[in-house]
C-alpha cells in the first residue's frame, strides 16, 4: 500500500494511508440521552410525589367529577395548632375526602336573601319556564326535575325563605328528631346536628308541628307574607329571623338557607341571589356551568387598605392571623361539600361573630358577609374556590354601594356586555387603588365570568322581560 507524505507548519512529518477514506465512528448524542433521563425521572417524581395543589389545578383543567377523591396533602403548620383548630381541620379533611352522595338528578339550589316578595319574580318565572320547555322529555326531567331547585330567600327585616322546589316532608327532620335510617353517613350526621341547632333557632317563633306539610305552614311570622306571582315559589316561603345589614345575622341567614337546602340530597350546588339580582343566561346555561366544575364561586382577594386588611382585629388569633384575612363579594356559589363545611364550623364563624362586626375597637367597622367566607375557604380549601363571583356588581363609581340600574340604564347592549366579560376586577381601598385583572377560568378553558347581575330597581322588569330571550342566547 502506498503512503503520501504530509507536511504541517511546525510539526514531523506525518505518514498518511492512502485508499479509500473512512469516516470515524460517531459520537453518541450523551447530551439527549442525559435530557431524556432527567424528563423520565422529573415525570416519576412528580406522579409519585405531586406538587402541592397540582391535584387542584388539575381537577379545574378537567371534568371535576373524577376530582372529588383528591385532598391536598395538608401542609406542616408554622405554630401549634389549638384543640379546636385540630379537630376543626379533622372535619375538614374527611368532608372533603369524602365524595358527595350520588345523585341521579343533581339540581341547583337557589337561594334569595330578599325583605318580602321577590321583585323579580316574573323573570326568574320565565327563567324557569324556558328549562321546562326543553325540546325532549329527557332534557327537561335532568335540567328541572318540574321541581326546578331549591329557592331560600331571607330578610334583612324579617324575611321569608323561599324553598322552591323540594319541600321538607317531614319537619321531625328539621326538628333534630332521631332517625337512624337517616344516619346513613357523615354527611347525614352532620346535618341531623344542625337540625338541632335549628330547632332552637325557630322553636320559640311559634309551634312547629312534626307532620308532613310545607314548611311554610308550620311557621308563624310577623311581616306580610309575600305574594307569589309564580307556581315556582307558591307554598314554600319559610319565615326567617331579623337580618341586620354588615352584622353576623347576615351569615345566619346565609347559614339558614344553604340548611335547609341541604335537606334535599339532589341539590348539589348554592347560589346565593338578591331580590335586585336578575340572570344573566338562560337556565341550561347556568345548569352547566355550575353543575360541571368542582370548585365553588367564591369571591377571595387581598385588599391591604381600610376596608380589608384594616378591618381585621387581632383578637382572631391565634386561628385567624392577619395574613389569611380575606375579602370578597356576599353572593357566592357553592358545591355541597363546601355548604357542609360551613354548616359544620363552629371555630371560625365564632371568631367572626365577636371580632367582626360594625363599632369595634379604634373606630374599626368590619363586615361578616365580606369576609368571613373569603377567609374562611382561603384557609380550608384555597384549591376549591374559583376567588370570583358569578354575580356582576360595578363598583366603579366608587361609592358605599355598587351602581344600582334605573329602566333607562337597561338596554340589549348593557345586558350583552355583561355576559361577555371574561376578567373579574378587583380594587384595592388603599391609596394606590390597585386595580387586579384576573381571567376567569372554567375547567381550564377562558370563559365569560358572570351568569347574574345586580343592582336592578324594580321599575327595570318590564324592559328585562321584554329582552331576556335575546340577551341570554348564548
Amino acid at each position: 500500500m502506498k503512503t503520501a507524505r504530509a507536511w504541517q507548519f511546525r510539526l514531523k512529518e506525518v505518514p498518511i494511508m492512502s485508499g479509500s477514506r473512512q469516516r470515524p465512528p460517531l459520537k453518541r448524542p450523551v447530551w439527549i440521552i442525559v435530557l431524556v433521563s432527567m424528563v423520565c425521572i422529573f415525570l416519576i417524581a412528580a406522579y409519585i410525589y405531586p406538587l402541592q395543589y397540582s391535584a387542584a389545578a388539575a381537577c379545574n383543567f378537567f371534568n371535576s367529577k373524577g376530582c372529588a377523591m383528591y385532598v391536598d396533602v395538608p401542609s406542616t403548620p408554622s405554630r401549634a395548632l389549638t384543640d379546636d383548630e385540630t379537630y376543626s381541620q379533622l372535619v375538614v379533611r374527611e368532608i372533603l375526602k369524602k365524595p358527595s352522595m350520588p345523585s341521579k338528578n343533581p339540581k341547583i339550589a337557589f337561594l334569595f336573601l330578599t325583605p318580602g316578595s321577590l321583585t323579580f319574580e316574573r323573570l326568574w318565572d320565565k327563567f324557569f319556564q324556558v328549562a321546562e320547555e326543553a325540546p325532549d322529555e329527557q332534557s327537561r326531567t335532568s335540567n328541572l326535575n318540574l321541581e326546578p331547585v331549591s329557592i331560600l330567600s331571607s330578610s334583612r327585616e324579617g324575611s321569608f325563605v323561599n324553598l322552591g322546589g323540594s319541600q321538607i316532608k317531614s319537619y321531625s327532620k328539621i326538628l333534630g328528631h332521631k332517625n337512624h335510617d337517616q344516619l346513613a353517613s357523615d354527611e347525614d350526621w352532620v346535618l341531623n346536628q344542625l337540625a338541632a341547632k335549628l330547632n332552637l333557632l325557630f322553636g320559640a317563633r311559634g309551634k312547629l308541628a312534626a307532620v308532613a306539610k310545607p314548611v311554610s305552614e308550620l311557621v308563624s311570622c310577623k311581616g306580610k307574607k309575600p305574594v307569589h306571582v309564580s307556581r315556582y315559589f307558591v307554598g314554600r316561603d319559610i319565615r326567617s329571623d331579623k337580618v341586620d345589614w354588615g352584622k353576623i345575622s347576615m351569615v345566619d341567614a346565609e347559614r339558614r338557607l344553604l340548611a335547609y337546602a341541604l335537606r334535599d340530597p339532589d341539590n348539589q350546588h348554592f347560589v346565593l341571589l338578591s331580590d335586585s339580582c336578575v340572570p344573566l343566561h338562560n337556565f341550561d346555561y347556568v345548569y352547566n356551568f355550575l353543575i360541571f366544575t368542582n370548585v365553588s364561586f367564591i369571591d377571595c382577594f387581598v385588599d391591604p387598605g381600610p376596608h380589608g386588611t384594616g378591618r381585621y382585629s387581632e383578637h382572631m388569633l391565634p386561628e385567624v392571623e392577619t395574613k389569611d384575612f380575606r375579602k370578597g363579594s356576599q353572593w357566592f356559589t357553592m358545591k355541597r361539600q363546601h355548604a357542609i363545611i360551613v354548616m359544620a364550623d363552629s371555630l371560625y364563624y365564632t371568631k367572626f361573630r365577636l371580632y367582626c362586626k360594625p363599632g369595634m375597637e379604634h373606630g374599626k367597622n368590619c363586615y361578616a358577609d365580606e369576609h368571613y367566607l373569603p377567609t374562611f375557604f382561603h384557609m380550608i380549601d384555597p384549591g376549591g374556590i374559583a376567588n370570583w363571583s358569578v354575580t356582576h356588581v360595578d363598583w366603579s363609581e366608587g361609592k358605599w354601594h355598587p351602581k344600582s340600574y334605573r329602566a333607562q340604564d337597561v338596554t340589549y347592549e348593557l345586558l350583552k356586555n355583561m355576559t361577555l366579560i371574561d376578567e373579574s376586577l378587583h380594587v384595592t381601598s388603599d391609596q394606590k387603588k390597585t386595580v387586579m385583572l384576573k381571567p376567569c377560568m372554567w375547567n381550564g378553558q377562558r370563559r365569560p365570568c358572570y351568569l347574574f347581575a345586580r343592582k336592578f330597581y324594580p321599575e327595570t322588569l318590564d324592559k328585562l322581560m321584554h329582552l331576556f330571550s335575546n340577551y341570554t342566547v348564548v
